[in-house]
């Protein structure tokens, strides 16, 4: 099947009504310390819950998103949801974008109106995510294959040529369809990338400039004391899939811890850092989709992806032929290293504000860079 559908989102009052019920039963668990030192606290947990039950109004939502036109289409078998707004120029250069975990497409919407003026907009959601489940059989969670599907995409839309970025997963994803499409990508742009994979080494600290030691100390601390959820995800996942499917506020914890420890420092709470209603939109995605069960078996396979091709020969770290132009946006919360980069970096932005989720965080700042690095590749 190549057809390509309209969708619009419509999760039925049932489930609005469950999710109510269920944010009412939750068991709280006793709170030891009063800070995020263990985790998210109960006391700042509670009151996020309270509102997402009595105070987020999630048709409203709902109607907000529905203005972005959506689509599914299916490939190799699985339904692909994605977001696909034509710019009114004539000569707009499409852009293909991927957003990571624990996200979907509507990461992006703050930025929607702010490049369409140039660029016709392609925004998939990752398969295991969002509205690209069920998932139909194992595999998809191989960036390869994602990227592999990207191009299919972007073959029924009618674009040859294309400018990339990815953020997080959606990096990778980024990365590896400039490898496998390199004739007809015209540049990756990347946000959201590390200092190092989370399961190799430490960055040597020795060297590196004040900026890029900050960065290097935040990478080893997040390999040190933040990568519980990664080795769940990893290595269970079924299992993680019992908790973050049954119960909405294990679903929030899940999601607001990451919000919280990987936005803009300068921010104390993750709803400072963005939009409270976007942050438990997102949240609310991930609920009605069943996207935390299946995006946790994504996680799985795309480790196992890396771990056979480690042992194939290949350790992540060897320099990669030069492909496309790329360029790499860096964000106040990010560990991203220049001097750690494989290959060559044509653009280069620091920002002193922002995070993991600039899309979110700081939207006018991710559009303008965009928009500055395609426009010398149009």
């Amino acid at each position: 099947m190549t057809a390509i559908k309209p969708f619009r989102i419509a999760i039925p009052q049932a489930e609005l009504d469950d999710l109510t019920e269920r944010l009412a039963r939750t068991r709280w668990p006793q709170e030891v310390a009063d800070d995020w030192s263990r985790g998210v606290p109960v006391s700042y947990l509670k009151g996020l819950a309270e509102y997402w039950a009595d105070g987020f109004d999630w048709r409203a939502q709902e109607a907000e998103l529905n203005e972005i036109p959506q689509f599914t289409t299916e490939i190799d078998g699985q339904t692909i949801h994605f977001l696909h707004v034509r710019s009114a120029r004539p000569d707009a250069l499409p852009v293909i974008l991927t957003h990571g975990w624990p996200s979907s497409p509507f990461e992006f919407r703050k930025i929607v109106g702010l490049l369409t003026d140039e660029f016709h907009l392609v925004i998939p959601s990752l398969p295991g995510y969002g509205f690209s489940n069920p998932v139909r059989g194992p595999g998809w969670g191989n960036l390869f294959r994602i990227a592999q599907a990207w191009t299919t995409l972007m073959d029924r839309l009618g674009y040859e040529r294309f400018g990339v970025h990815g953020t997080d997963a959606g990096a990778g994803v980024a990365g590896i369809l400039s490898m496998i499409a390199p004739h007809r990508t015209v540049g990756v742009h990347l946000t959201g990338t590390s200092a190092g994979m989370p399961f190799g080494p430490a960055v040597e600290l020795d060297g590196l400039s004040e900026k890029d030691r900050e960065r290097g100390e935040r990478f080893n601390r997040f390999q040190s004391d933040g990568l519980g959820y990664l080795h769940l995800q990893a290595t269970r996942p079924q299992t993680l899939a019992y908790s973050l499917n049954d119960s909405p506020t294990g679903q929030l914890a899940w999601i607001v811890e990451k919000f919280a420890e990987w936005t803009d420092p300068a921010k104390e709470l993750p709803d400072e850092a963005v939009d409270r209603d976007h942050l438990l939109a997102a949240v609310s995605l991930f609920w009605f989709t069943g996207a935390g069960a299946s995006s946790a078996h994504a996680t799985y396979e795309g480790m196992e992806a890396y771990r056979q091709l480690s042992q194939g020969g290949w350790d992540g770290g060897a320099e990669t032929p030069a492909g496309p132009p790329r360029g790499i946006a860096v964000f106040a919360g990010d560990t991203t290293i220049r001097s750690l980069q494989d290959g060559p970096v044509e653009h280069w932005s620091e920002y002193d504000t922002g995070g993991h989720f600039p899309a979110m965080e700081v939207p006018q700042l991710l559009a303008e860079d965009l928009r500055t690095f395609l426009r010398g590749h149009r």
